[in-house]
């Protein structure tokens, strides 16, 4: 029997600290979320009813147009009919919002004629085609980047979906333009395109805005061609991006958008860990001055539950992206009052135990099987309860829920597989049955109690 609560004992802060030193050693910490590192994060919906297919296929497009960024551990997941994007530690912030969500819709259209940006005043009024009524298929009126002019286009005659790749480039002029490449089939539809528009102006229309218009002047490119537009780095850049992972199947636009700088997010965590150390440090002090030496086996139990916590916590960060928030250090920061409360259960089922006679030899086993069972009762109605709320909830309230779930079952582990051989180990020993300071005598009915339960 004492064999096996040695082995249990041993075997529960062996691998509680060999998680903790093997995390360490690999330099890795936990994944932090955009309200502890900074980032933005960003809700889109779509414009019309979508197909679970597109939205599927949304998803990969806008990840891969994220990982272009450089983004670390991006979380792009569909919730509903919603696409849920968030980007810790994104450095700018508006510049990744705005790409992640554009239509980028690439054709190429004929130029009928240039008109004039603003009406002329006794001509007939030209409206401006809106970006929702820009049919491939039809004749349209659009404005140019920069708003100096608007041309009417006929029927794109090619798509993006000809393209292959592309790159952002600087020209020999020294202006920023995107180089791009076509498919086998889009290398014979650009050069078609070329030869109906030998001489004549093909505007280069992007989401409804025409980026440039060149005159075409090869009836061959061989499968290469540039966009030219006056556009910065940055431009140039993105719009490479963009058609390089294509254009997304759906039009969709933002419900929800959350930016937090890097120095809110710094301030968030260190207030977070504040709060998390002072109220860790009152609850070991309370317990101490109240159980004595119990107390100190509370303090090792909290350093075994968070040394795994701390590396099941990192080692989910790395391999599965899981970003730990400021509603998941709530949850953890919770969870020590349930934590706590499992040796409150359990040391006053000690002394009722004592009270009634038994030795304190007896009373540390029989105790701790009539206090796991209510330990264990409260613990799963909390799991329970917390895989509720992650189930049906979104957003922050889900990284409560799963680290306030995580951090339960923790507890149950350390309580079977560390607190119960500890306590039992500790009541056989001679020290613990004649000390009067480990604080289990405390409140007994009559120093004749005392003395019978620890003769």
């Amino acid at each position: 029997m004492k064999r096996s609560l040695v082995v249990s004992l041993v075997g529960i802060l062996v691998i509680a600290f060999g998680m903790l030193a093997v995390t360490i050693a690999s330099g890795h910490t936990p994944l932090l979320g955009l309200d502890l590192q900074g980032g933005a994060s960003v809700v889109l919906t779509p414009k019309t009813k979508a197909k679970s297919s597109d939205l599927k296929t949304a998803i990969e497009i806008i990840r891969n147009r994220v990982d272009g960024l450089g983004v670390a551990e991006p979380q792009i997941t569909q919730q509903g009919n919603n696409i849920v994007i968030e980007l810790p530690g994104v450095k700018d912030q508006q510049r990744a919002l705005q790409l992640v969500g554009r239509t980028a819709q690439l054709l190429f259209r004929p130029v009928l004629q240039t008109i004039p940006y603003n009406n002329v005043a006794g001509q007939p009024a030209i409206p401006t085609t809106s970006p929702d009524q820009n049919d491939p298929n039809a004749t349209v009126v659009l404005p140019d980047k920069n708003r100096t002019a608007r041309y009417e286009l006929g029927p794109a005659q090619l798509t993006g979906k000809a393209l292959a790749s592309a790159d952002a480039t600087i020209s020999q002029a020294g202006q920023w333009q995107v180089d791009f490449t076509t498919t086998g089939q889009g290398s014979g539809q650009w050069d078609k395109v070329a030869q109906n528009n030998y001489q004549k102006q093909v505007a280069i229309d992007l989401d409804g805005v025409v980026q440039s218009a060149p005159v075409i002047q090869a009836q061959s490119f061989g499968g290469r061609g540039q966009i030219t537009g006056n556009f910065t780095q940055g431009e140039a850049k993105d719009l490479a991006l963009v058609l390089k992972y294509g254009s997304l199947p759906i039009e969709l636009q933002p419900q929800t958008v959350q930016t937090v700088s890097a120095t809110l997010g710094k301030d968030s965590l260190a207030a977070g860990i504040i709060a998390g150390a002072v109220g860790l440090a009152l609850v070991a002090i309370y317990m101490v001055l109240y159980y004595r030496a119990l107390g100190l086996v509370v303090w090792l139990g909290l350093a075994v539950s968070g040394a795994m916590l701390y590396s099941i916590v990192t080692w989910l960060g790395q391999t599965q992206g899981l970003a730990l928030s400021l509603a998941g250090v709530t949850g953890i920061i919770v969870s020590v009052g349930v934590t706590v409360d499992s040796y409150i259960v359990y040391f006053e089922r000690l002394k009722d135990e004592i009270r009634g006679g038994k030795t304190i030899r007896s009373s540390v086993d029989r105790g701790f099987k009539r206090a796991y069972r209510t330990i264990l009762a409260a613990d799963l109605v909390s799991i329970f309860a917390a895989g509720t709320l992650y189930v049906l909830s979104v957003g922050a309230v889900r990284g409560f829920a799963f680290f306030l779930g995580l951090s339960t079952l923790l507890d149950l582990i350390t309580a079977y597989f560390y607190t119960r051989p500890m306590v039992v180990l500790l009541g056989r020993s001679r020290f613990f049955t004649e000390a009067r300071w480990v604080g289990v005598a405390r409140g007994l009915a009559a120093p004749g109690v005392v003395a019978e339960a620890t003769a």
